[in-house]
């Protein structure tokens, strides 16, 4: 897409004929495909839930639909209320799809109760079909889950006519569970983990985890839905969001961030200076840097930011690098979580407050929204309020340097970014007086060169974040440390070259990218998560349409925390499954990746 699009302009510079602006997307329908009749199923890697191997309680199929020119239309609606007569402890949202004919990619999401419990996108179909499965735990919305006759919402904006024919049929259910077998591995759904006897013989609530005790209350901070509950970021001047009032019994708060970015900004981390793109008098739109940053304001104030997974959709770079393996997230686009509690003192004054969400840098456009979790002291007299106070509060560090070079369409680009910050603060509530200190460190570095022209582009970008959680009890003493590290570090090399069909380019490409996280507590229970995929391939494309072309995909997953254990290693080539290898020992050897010769 907006990678390949540079290239594509050098190119017209030094060959001397057109292509249209639109060559940042490519669909395969000009493209010859397995002979097969057999519809094909695509996947992406993760692990199983923890509670799949048992039969669900009940289920609960709740929409089917079939999405053919639906764009500009509202989301499709149906009716929820849980099953009567039901025992569940766990909910698991499955969302089957599948389509056949021509197609590019498209964004989509579920809402429940107007908060968003699911963000996905499509695969690109072939002509003889595919199909595809995303199960999600949505344990975590159980406040919302619970409730009787509220809508379910589900945008997925289509576009059906003479060239692009693929219609998505989609299918929507819940599966409810009764997990209390000790067999069950429930990783951080351990019951037994919501509470931590002190020394004092003191129980209070487990503050490790904001997913081993899913919250009391679920706000949705989201729009209107006549296009979809999120909201439309066009710029970085923008600020959209909505008032809140929390409960005043209110003694945790963390918002879940859904962002994906599209059109100009779908491949921001491969954008030049709007510099570049002036000097050089090209007419692409896709600039501003490489860099973009979520922010989350409370009012006027900076709050909390994140810089997102680069999720790649199956139009993206090769689109034969994603069939029948798509890219990491690109099913299940990743959700943010921002601890708010230190913002409580701010926020349990019973006036209404302006969450607000933004992206710094940011050109057209970004969909975003979030759901407030909020725990509540259900254990205090009426009236209740719980009490809180926040004891040393730093505005975050924030540094920025960039840097370019460059000379005609040859250059160097180089954005580093860093945020630090360090707060604490207490809460009183019927759990105890627990103060809490919280460490974060942002990190963020982009470098893009340019050769041969512009008809060569290098694009590597880390992200890399820590968090260290202290709680103290009233005493002094340590009651949990929690200490999270993240790294997504991606590597992209793009040539474009002369091809031998009149009409037509040739594009070279290798990527790497991955999703790194290591989670430790202090009484010993960790987790650890690498999920890497390394990709190169080649295609012939005239316009938009990939002709013919090649391209294998491997990848390695591993995870393992204090009760569960799964790898999965697995290879595609042009299409196809080459190798496929899971365990639940994680036993797999490194992923060793040769060298891509076209390059």
């Amino acid at each position: 897409m907006a990678i390949l699009f540079f290239f594509v302009v050098s190119f017209i510079a030094s060959f001397s004929f057109s292509l249209p602006e639109h060559h940042f997307h490519f669909t395969k329908h000009g493209l010859r495909q397995n002979t097969s009749s057999q519809s094909q199923q695509y996947l992406e890697i993760t692990r199983p839930l923890p509670f799949a191997n048992l039969a669900p309680s009940c289920t609960f199929h709740i929409l089917t639909h079939d999405f053919g020119n639906t764009m500009g239309l509202p989301p499709v609606s149906a009716s929820y209320s849980p099953p009567a007569n039901c025992s569940w402890t766990h909910v698991a949202l499955q969302f089957n799809a599948s389509s056949k004919g021509a197609q590019y990619d498209h964004i989509a999401a579920v809402w429940l109760g107007g908060a968003e419990i699911l963000r996905t996108s499509t695969a690109e179909p072939t002509n003889e079909g595919i199909f595809w499965t995303v199960s999600k735990d949505v344990t975590r919305y159980c406040s919302i889950l619970v409730n009787q006759n509220i809508s379910l919402s589900v945008m997925l904006e289509n576009l059906v006519n003479d060239i692009y024919t693929g219609v998505y049929q989609v299918n929507i259910s819940f599966l409810y569970y009764d997990v209390k077998k000790r067999d069950v591995s429930l990783s951080s759904y351990l019951d037994s983990n919501r509470k931590l006897k002190l020394k004092n013989e003191v129980l209070v609530n487990n503050l490790r985890s904001e997913y081993e005790q899913p919250a009391d209350l679920i706000l949705p901070i989201s729009g209107n839905g006549s296009e979809g509950f999120w909201f439309r970021i066009l710029n970085e001047s923008e600020l959209h969001g909505q008032r809140v009032i929390i409960p005043k019994n209110t003694y945790k708060a963390v918002i879940e961030i859904y962002v994906s970015s599209h059109g100009y900004d779908e491949f921001w981390y491969s954008n030049p200076p709007d510099s570049y793109i002036q000097m050089n008098n090209l007419t692409t739109k896709r600039g501003h840097g490489a860099y973009r940053e979520v922010l989350v304001n409370i009012d006027e104030n900076l709050v909390g930011s994140l810089v997102p997974f680069p999720v790649i959709f199956t139009s993206g770079i090769n689109p034969m690098y994603w069939e029948p393996l798509v890219s990491i997230g690109a099913f299940d686009l990743p959700s943010y979580n921002i601890d708010l509690t230190p913002y409580l003192g701010l926020l349990l004054d019973g006036e209404a407050h302006f969450l607000g969400f933004g992206v710094n840098d940011s050109i057209p456009f970004w969909l975003v929204d979030a759901n407030l979790h909020l725990w509540v002291d259900n254990n205090c007299a009426l009236p209740c309020k719980v009490h809180t106070k926040a004891l040393a509060f730093r505005t975050p560090k924030f540094k920025i340097k960039r840097s370019s070079s460059f000379l005609g369409l040859d250059g160097s680009f180089e954005v580093e970014m860093k945020r630090k910050s360090e707060m604490s603060f207490w809460v009183n509530s019927t759990a105890g007086f627990l103060t809490t200190i919280i460490k974060r460190e942002l990190k963020f570095k982009s470098k893009i060169n340019f050769y041969l022209n512009g008809t060569e582009k290098n694009i590597k970008q880390k992200v890399k974040e820590e968090i260290e959680v202290r709680v103290l009890s009233d005493s002094g003493g340590t009651i949990s440390q929690t200490k999270v590290k993240r790294k997504f570090p991606l590597t992209i090399i793009s040539k474009t070259l002369a091809s031998r069909e009149n009409g037509t380019t040739l594009m070279l490409s290798d990527l790497d990218h991955e999703w790194k996280e290591k989670k430790k507590s202090d009484g010993g229970s960790s987790s650890s998560l690498t999920n890497r995929q390394h990709c190169n391939g080649w295609m012939v494309v005239q316009d938009h349409n990939v002709i013919h072309g090649g391209a294998t995909t491997q990848q390695t997953y591993s995870y393992s925390d204090d009760v569960d254990c799964y790898s999965r290693i697995i290879s595609a080539a042009n299409g196809n499954l080459v190798n496929d290898t899971a365990n639940s020992l994680c036993a797999a050897a490194p992923l060793k990746f040769g060298s891509f010769s076209a390059l």
